[in-house]
Order: structure tokens, then sequence, then C-alpha cells
């Protein structure tokens, strides 16, 4: 991702990056019933590297399995890059959890942009005072191996019924997260720019107590004139 895109998503809605994908056709790109715990943070932004977790068999998930260095969750925390987001796909199921403070600090200190599941975390007061974007489902005490077997490494999952891919670009707000296909991204973030402005304007002119007719959407043709004459002003 460049680095411009990067700070570009970082001051846009999830709504606004929600319409912009809708008109391209795209309609399930919002993690379903995902939610900060912490939403005093700013925007979380970053590609996705992912893990998959399977249903647990009791007999492959004793304890004593995390005395393994190469258990996929333990790498997948160790691998997963600088500058991205952590997810779990955890097939919606919050009964167990999908991580707990000790790792989620870990991807913290080496840099990741945040983290998010579509499950449960435990220790999730913990996780809520640190400086770092986490969303998830509910938190959830039970160990990840109660419910959860972790499999495979940065390959495509779901999370909250959206497909993520690898490299996928993950954008969080205070009301979620929404999942923009790589190839767009660029585009998308430009879009979104335009489009915040817009609505910033948009709202300054509602909150005077103007109809939103030939407003919203700008059918008016002055409305544009009276938009890039606001931008100007605003130096936006």
């Amino acid at each position: 991702m460049k680095p411009e895109t990067r700070d570009k998503l970082k001051t846009v809605s999830c709504a606004t990056l929600c319409t912009a994908l809708f008109k391209r056709g795209l309609r399930n790109q919002f993690i379903q019933d995902v939610r900060p715990l912490n939403a005093t943070l700013p925007n979380m932004v970053g590609e996705a590297f992912t893990l998959r977790y399977i249903p647990a068999r009791e007999d492959l998930n004793p304890i004593t399995v995390f005395q393994d260095r190469q258990h996929p969750q333990r790498q997948a925390v160790e691998q997963c890059p600088p500058g991205a987001v952590m997810v779990f796909d955890s097939r919606k199921d919050a009964r167990a959890a999908s991580a707990g403070a000790i790792l989620v600090s870990r991807l913290m200190v080496r840099g990741c942009a945040g983290v998010v599941t579509d499950g449960g975390f435990r220790d999730s007061p913990e996780i809520a005072a640190l400086p770092f974007p986490a969303y998830h489902s509910r938190p959830s005490a039970p160990t990840n191996l109660t419910l959860h077997q972790a499999l495979d490494i940065n390959v495509p999952v779901g999370c909250g019924d959206v497909a993520v891919f690898p490299g996928d670009v993950l954008v969080g707000d205070k009301e979620g997260v929404t999942v923009i296909p790589a190839h767009i991204s660029d585009e998308i973030a430009d879009e979104a720019v335009e489009m915040t402005a817009f609505e910033d304007f948009v709202s300054e002119e509602v909150l005077k107590g103007r109809s939103i007719l030939g407003l919203y959407p700008a059918t008016d043709p002055k409305t544009k004139d009276e938009f890039a004459a606001w931008r100007k002003a605003k130096g936006r």
C-alpha cells in the first residue's frame, strides 16, 4: 500500500468507504458484528495477514500444543508484518477466545496496525487499555483451544461474512471494519476523501437548516458551485 493511500484512509469513515465500494458493485465489505474494544483510537489501516481456525478436535488440542514453537497461532503472531492487520477467522464463534492480551501486545510491539476477529478476545479489559486498534464480537474468557484449532497462515479467509484475501486493505473506525480489495485501494481512498469533504459541507448546510433536496445528492447546479467555494475557503 502506498503511504499516501494509508494516510488518506486514516481520515475517512467506514460508512463512506462502503458507499464508494457499493458504487462498484461491492455490497458485502463491512465485517458483521465486529466492534472496537477502544473507540477513542484513530482509524486502523493496514493490509490483511490472516489466520484460519477450524473447529477444535479434543485429542489434537491439549494445552501442551503451545509448547510447540511452530504452533500456527504463535507463528502467525510472529510473522504478521509491521503495518499489517492480523485477521483471525474464528467462524463467528465467540464461545472461545481468538487470542488474548499477551498475543495482542506482541502484535502491537512488533509494529502491526491492528487486530480483527469475528470471534472474541480474552483479557478484553487489558486489550482495550492498549494504544492498539482491536476489533471483536464480544469478550470471551475460554482459551482458543477449547473450540478453535489454528490451521492455515495467510490464506483467504472469511471474517464476519466477508471474504478477506491476504493483502486486502482493512480500515477500522469507531463503527467497525471495512475490507477494500487490494487492487482498488488507491482509487477508493481518493474517492472517499472527496466524498468526505462533500459530506462535511452538506452537514454544515443541514445544521444551518437547509433542506437536503437538491443538496444531497447535489442535483442542484448551484450546490456544486457552493461546494467548490466552501472547499476553497476551508483549504480542502
